[in-house]
C-alpha cells in the first residue's frame, strides 16, 4: 500500500503532462494546471554547483499572466488600426467569451449538484482567461474612444480638409528635436506631443480632448509638460496606425503659457542649473553627464553621438528602467541602513522615484521604467521576489490599460524585450558560469548579453546595421554607469541647496562619465564597428538566427562537459534513427517479396538482421566500409534464389 501511495503523484503527474487533452483546453489546459500544482506547492528546483558542494534553489519562471499580457497588448495593437464599428464588435466578442469562460468556471466549482467538488485548478485556468478577455475588451473599449475621433465626427473632418485652427493645448510630453541630415548647430523644428483642450476652426469652437502632435520652430523646443500654450497652424492626417488624432504644423511659436506649471518648471530649471555646473569638465564629459543623470542631450558632442549610436550606447543617454532600478536600489540600501521596516522603506523609496521622474521630466518612457520599477519595490515589500516575469507582465497590462499607444511605441517593445532579456536569458547565463567567477562580472556579461539578444532583431529593423562591438564597450561600461547615476542625481539638488558639494560630486561623476566617452570613442574606431545589415523581414530573421546561435555558443563556452554530454547523445540518438530506418527498409522489403527475409542475405550483420555491427563494441555501420568490389552489396541485399540469364547472341549472329 506504501509502495502504491508513493506511486500515485509520479502517474497523477504523467498523466498532466503526457496524458491525452481532456474536455476543453486541451493540452493548454493541462499545461496550466501543473503551473497552478507547481507555484501552489511552492516547488522549486535545486541545483548542486560543480566543485562546491552547495545546493541552491531556484524558483521556477512563472508564464501565467504571459496570456493576459499578450491578449491586451493584441487589442491595443488592433485599436489603433481597426475603426470603431470593428472594435466595438471585437468588445462583444471578448466580453461574451469571458462570461462563458466564467460561467464554466462557477459551474467546475459547484458541481453538476451543486456540491463544491469541482478541482482548483481548471477553475484557476478558466478564471485566468476570463479575465485576461475582460482586460483586453476593456484596452479596446478604450482604443475605440480614440478610433472614433480619429474617423468620425468635426474634428476629423477638419483633419481630413486641412483647416487651418487655433486651439488651447495641453503639453503632453517634452520637445523632440527633428534634425536634418548633415545639419550642424541647433535643431530648428520640434515635434511636440499635446492634448488639446479647445480647437476653434471656421467660426467653431470645439471642446474635445484628442492627442495631437505639434511641428514648429521657434519657442516650440521651451515648453514643459504640463504647460497650457496656444497654438495656430494647420491640420493634416497622421501616419496609418498612430494613436495621434492628426499633425498640428505650427505656423508660429507657442503663445503665452496659460496655466501655471510650477513643478515641471522648477524640474527644467534645476536641470539648467545642472548643466550650468557642469561646465568646467572637459567637453565629453560636459554633454555627456547630463545626458546619463537627466536625459538632457543638449549639449552633447555630435561626434561622440555618432559613437555611441555605430557601437550601441545610447540607451545610457536615455533614462530607462536601470536608471530607476538604481535609484531605487539606493534608496532601499539607504532605509535598510537605517533599519526601517519593510512597508516604510517601500513608501520612502517610492516617494523618491517620484521626484526623480518630475527631475528628469514626466516623459512616456520615464513613467514606464518608473512603473516597473514600482512594480518591482512593491513585489520586495510583499515579500514575493523571484517572479521577475509576473512583474513584467503587471507592468505591461498596467501601462496599455491606462496608454493603448504604447502597443505600437518601439521605445516600449525595446523597453520590454530588454527587460524580458534580463530576467528569463540573464539569470540563466549567470547560472551557467563557473562558481570562480565572481557574481559581479558574471552579471556585467549577462545582463548587456541577454538585453542584446532579444533587442537586436527589433533594432536592425529601426537601424539596419550590427553594431560588433557593442557587448564589449557595453560591459566596460557598466561599471562607470552606477557612480554616475547615483552621484550625479545626489548632486542635483546639491547645486541649489550647497553648491560647493554638489560641484565636488559632479567632478567625480565626471571623471566615470569621461571613462564611458572614452569607451564608445574607442570600440567606435576599431576596425568593422558598424557592419550593414539586411532590411526588412530578412534582416530581421537573420538577426534572430544569430542571436539563437550566440545564446547557444555562450552556453557551450561555460559548459563544455555538458556540451559533450549533448554530442554523445545526439550521436546516440542519430545512431538508433539509423537502426530504425534499417529495420522499416528491411520491412518492405519483406513485404515486396512476401518471402521470409533471411540473415544470410546480409553477409557480416548480426542475426538481428539489418543494422548496425555491434559485434566490435564499436557501434559502426556493417556495410559503409565494404565497398571495395565492382559492384558493392550495401545497401541492397543479395538476393538468394537465382537469376535465369538470358543469352545474347553472337555479334553478327542470327
Amino acid at each position: 500500500m506504501a509502495a502504491a501511495g508513493d506511486d500515485a503523484p509520479a502517474q497523477q503527474g504523467w498523466q498532466l503532462r503526457r496524458g491525452p487533452a481532456r474536455g476543453p483546453g486541451g493540452s493548454l489546459q493541462e499545461f496550466w494546471i501543473s503551473q497552478s500544482a507547481r507555484f501552489r506547492e511552492g516547488d522549486r528546483k535545486t541545483r548542486q554547483e560543480p566543485g562546491s558542494g552547495v545546493e541552491t534553489s531556484r524558483r521556477r519562471t512563472d508564464i501565467r499572466l504571459a496570456l493576459p499580457a499578450a491578449l491586451v497588448w493584441a487589442a491595443s495593437v488592433a485599436g489603433l488600426w481597426l475603426p470603431p464599428m470593428a472594435l466595438g464588435a471585437l468588445c462583444s466578442v471578448l466580453l461574451v467569451a469571458a462570461a462563458v469562460l466564467l460561467r464554466r468556471s462557477v459551474r467546475r466549482r459547484t458541481g453538476p449538484a451543486g456540491n463544491r467538488n469541482g478541482s482548483p485548478a481548471p477553475r484557476s485556468f478558466l478564471t485566468t482567461i476570463a479575465v485576461a478577455f475582460l482586460l483586453a475588451a476593456t484596452t479596446a473599449a478604450h482604443s475605440a474612444v480614440a478610433s472614433a475621433q480619429r474617423h468620425d465626427g468635426p474634428l476629423a473632418a477638419a483633419v481630413a480638409s486641412g483647416k487651418s485652427v487655433v486651439a488651447m493645448v495641453e503639453v503632453a510630453g517634452a520637445p523632440r528635436a527633428l534634425t536634418a541630415p548633415n545639419h550642424a548647430g541647433p535643431p530648428a523644428r520640434w515635434s511636440v506631443p499635446v492634448w488639446t483642450r479647445d480647437v476653434s476652426t471656421g467660426g467653431v469652437v470645439l471642446k474635445t480632448r484628442a492627442k495631437f502632435l505639434v511641428m514648429g520652430g521657434g519657442g516650440w523646443g521651451a515648453v514643459v509638460p504640463g504647460q497650457l500654450v496656444r497654438a495656430t497652424g494647420k491640420l493634416r492626417t497622421a501616419n496609418p496606425g498612430r494613436e495621434e488624432t492628426g499633425i498640428l504644423t505650427a505656423s508660429s511659436g507657442p503663445g503665452q503659457p496659460v496655466g501655471p506649471a510650477i513643478l515641471q518648471g522648477a524640474a527644467k530649471e534645476l536641470r539648467e542649473r545642472f548643466i550650468s555646473a557642469a561646465s568646467f569638465l572637459a567637453p565629453d564629459p560636459r554633454g555627456l553627464l547630463p545626458g546619463m543623470v537627466t536625459g538632457d542631450t543638449s549639449a552633447l558632442d555630435e561626434g561622440l553621438n555618432a559613437a555611441m549610436k555605430s557601437v550601441g550606447m545610447t540607451h545610457l543617454t536615455a533614462v530607462s528602467g536601470a536608471n530607476c532600478s538604481l535609484v531605487l536600489g539606493a534608496l532601499l540600501l539607504l532605509c535598510r541602513r537605517f533599519r526601517l521596516p519593510r512597508l516604510p522603506a517601500a513608501v520612502l523609496a517610492v516617494a523618491g522615484l517620484g521626484l526623480f521622474v518630475l527631475l528628469v521630466g514626466p516623459d512616456a518612457s520615464v513613467l514606464r521604467a518608473a512603473l516597473m520599477g514600482a512594480v518591482a519595490v512593491v513585489s520586495l515589500a510583499a515579500g514575493r521576489s523571484g517572479r521577475g516575469l509576473s512583474f513584467l507582465c503587471l507592468a505591461v497590462i498596467g501601462l496599455l490599460l491606462i496608454d493603448p499607444g504604447l502597443g505600437s511605441s518601439f521605445g516600449f517593445l525595446l523597453s520590454v524585450l530588454a527587460t524580458l532579456g534580463i530576467i528569463v536569458l540573464g539569470q540563466r547565463i549567470m547560472a551557467w558560469t563557473p562558481v570562480f567567477i565572481p557574481r559581479w562580472a558574471a552579471a556585467a556579461v549577462a545582463v548587456p548579453l541577454s538585453a542584446q539578444l532579444l533587442c537586436g532583431p527589433v533594432i536592425v529593423v529601426l537601424q539596419p546595421q550590427f553594431s560588433t562591438y557593442s557587448l564589449l564597450a557595453n560591459v566596460i561600461a557598466s561599471p562607470l554607469v552606477a557612480p554616475v547615476t547615483l552621484l550625479g542625481t545626489a548632486a542635483v539638488p546639491l547645486v541649489v541647496l550647497a553648491p560647493w558639494a554638489g560641484t565636488g560630486l559632479i567632478a567625480v561623476a565626471g571623471t566615470f562619465s569621461a571613462g564611458v566617452a572614452a569607451t564608445a570613442r574607442f570600440t567606435a574606431q576599431l576596425p568593422g564597428a558598424a557592419l550593414p545589415w539586411p532590411e526588412g523581414v530578412s534582416g530581421l530573421l537573420s538577426m534572430l538566427l544569430l542571436s539563437v546561435l550566440t545564446f547557444v555558443a555562450a552556453w557551450a563556452a561555460v559548459r563544455p562537459h555538458r556540451l559533450v554530454r549533448l554530442v554523445i547523445a545526439l550521436h546516440r540518438h542519430t545512431v538508433s534513427l539509423i537502426e530504425v530506418l534499417e529495420c522499416c527498409a528491411a520491412g518492405r522489403l519483406q513485404r515486396r517479396s512476401r518471402r521470409p527475409l533471411r540473415t544470410s542475405a546480409w553477409p557480416g550483420l548480426p542475426k538481428g538482421g539489418p543494422g548496425l555491427d555491434r559485434a566490435a563494441g564499436h557501434g559502426r555501420l556493417g556495410h559503409s566500409t565494404k565497398l571495395s568490389g565492382r559492384k558493392p552489396r550495401w545497401p541492397l541485399p543479395r538476393s538468394v534464389h537465382p537469376v535465369r540469364r538470358r543469352r545474347t547472341a553472337p555479334p553478327g549472329g542470327m
